[in-house]
């Protein structure tokens, strides 16, 4: 029956063909793409009503200062209230997970911040509960940096 929508015979096989070479044909240029590489890190820090300021104050002042000498590239922060705490939030770019692992190992033993961290005790704890995700992109993610 002619005009009936169908699609028949040598047409359906047709439109098969160009549609698998479309598929393949997309399949190869993403296996072409360089990955980006790039990951993400989350961190989540629990801190507290009564020093929040000093919390913030530090992280500002010092410790954004000294995670630059080690490459540390924040994407942004934020604060957020969750399960009556109170958290700072803060992402991450990283190229690849040796990095980040370098990079914080480096932080931690700076001897600056070791001073600052130190210091910083007279307002007693900045810090609760630290929580760290390493967030890495799926193949089909439209975003694998965010930071230029």
């Amino acid at each position: 029956m002619r005009g009936t929508g169908r699609i028949g015979g040598w047409r359906a096989r047709a439109f098969g063909v160009v549609a698998a070479l479309c598929l393949f044909e997309g399949a190869a240029a993403a296996e072409e793409r360089p990955r980006e590489g790039a990951i993400h890190q989350l961190r989540i820090y629990e801190i507290f009503d009564g020093n929040k300021r000093q919390f913030h104050e530090r992280f500002r002042d010092h410790a954004m200062r000294i995670m630059a000498r080690y490459d540390f590239k924040i994407v942004a922060t934020w604060e957020s209230r969750h399960a009556d705490r109170t958290e700072f939030v803060y992402l991450l770019e990283w190229p690849d997970k040796a990095t980040m692992d370098d990079r914080w190992a480096k932080f931690m033993a700076d001897q600056e911040w070791i001073g600052i961290k130190r210091e910083t005790r007279k307002y007693g704890a900045l810090v609760g509960e630290i929580q760290s995700r390493t967030l890495e992109p799926t193949e089909y993610s439209p975003h694998t940096r965010l930071l230029n």
